[in-house]
């Protein structure tokens, strides 16, 4: 689903990614798991299509398309799903006017009919229902007076709302207490299946307890330096990442 090769991206003058080559298949749950600084944010955004972050060289094919080739809103009506280490606040548009707008943009570049008001709303008390998400709070602004784990919770509604063919999400254990992981993880979870793929960013093997992966990779210096199953992570707990070339 995921075809990336030879992957070197820059911010402002300063080389991040320097020959990534990495493939996550349909039906797959994979993890990067490496130190600050290695590139894992980096290649997050530059999948999702940041401003500022610039390809120098490589290919990202995705489902068949030439990911570079595309907008951002182009790649998540393709199926890309990016959620963020540090979900940003949007004061004054409605958590669920958001969603319902991204749903019904991304269903018009498909070419499909827009959700019904009361089909939306079916399935946001589902996905509520689900995660613990209060009615009252998907009211509010976008992770307005939300807490850390409030705001990870919501993403992981909006992955459930928006049902996208790939996950790609950054350390979205990131501020979790052992409750909101649990609910974060049952959300993911319920997200794999044979069409769909996510590719997990994170520092610790406690999202990869919950949420158990196919494949580790292990990324530093801005590149894939090892690859294995979920023993892999479990090494790097106990080890860390010194015995590791780089």
């Amino acid at each position: 689903m995921l075809e990336i090769v030879n992957l070197h991206a820059t911010v402002g003058d300063r080389e991040i990614l320097k020959g990534l080559t990495l493939s996550v298949k349909a039906g797959e749950v994979a993890a990067i798991m490496g130190p600050n600084g290695a590139g894992k944010s980096t290649l997050a955004h530059v999948l999702a299509g940041r401003e500022g972050y610039t390809v120098t060289q490589g290919s990202v094919l995705f489902d068949g398309q030439d990911l570079l080739a595309l907008e951002p809103h182009e790649r998540a009506a393709a199926g890309l799903f990016l959620g963020f280490q540090y979900p940003v606040e949007i004061p004054g548009v409605s958590n669920l006017l958001f969603l319902r707008t991204a749903m019904n943009a991304q269903r018009k570049l498909r070419g499909e009919a827009e959700i019904s008001g009361a089909d939306f709303m079916k399935r946001v008390r589902e996905e509520a229902a689900v995660l613990g998400l209060d009615l009252e709070m998907l009211k509010r602004g976008v992770n307005v007076g939300f807490s850390g784990g409030e705001k990870k919770r919501n993403e992981a509604f909006q992955l459930g709302m928006l049902m996208p063919k790939f996950a790609l999400l950054d350390e979205t254990d990131s501020g979790l207490d052992i409750d909101a992981l649990r609910i974060v993880s049952e959300g993911i979870n319920r997200f794999r299946g044979p069409t769909r793929a996510v590719l997990l960013i994170t520092h610790y093997q406690r999202l990869l307890d919950h949420v158990r992966p196919d494949v580790v990779h292990v990324l530093r210096g801005g590149r894939i330096i090892e690859t294995g199953g979920p023993e892999l992570a479990l090494r790097l707990e106990a080890e860390g990442y010194e015995g590791l070339a780089a």
